[in-house]
């Protein structure tokens, strides 16, 4: 399977304000263990090992 690269969020920006008003009390510190958590949760949902990989080196390299 390939990554999905092109939008595919219904609603962009319900997602994006949902995002910030879970964060919107929070240090950095603990906004980053959320944002850790949460990708540790959605790569859960992916599972795919050469999946994680690919969208791991998409982040890293922009």
């Amino acid at each position: 399977m390939s990554l999905i690269l092109k939008s595919n969020i219904k609603n962009p920006d319900a997602f994006y304000e949902l995002l910030t008003d879970a964060q919107r009390d929070m240090s950095d510190e603990e906004a980053n263990d959320m944002n850790a958590r949460l990708v540790l949760i959605l790569a859960n949902q992916i599972g795919d090992l050469n999946d994680l990989k690919e969208a791991t080196d998409l982040a890293k390299h922009g």
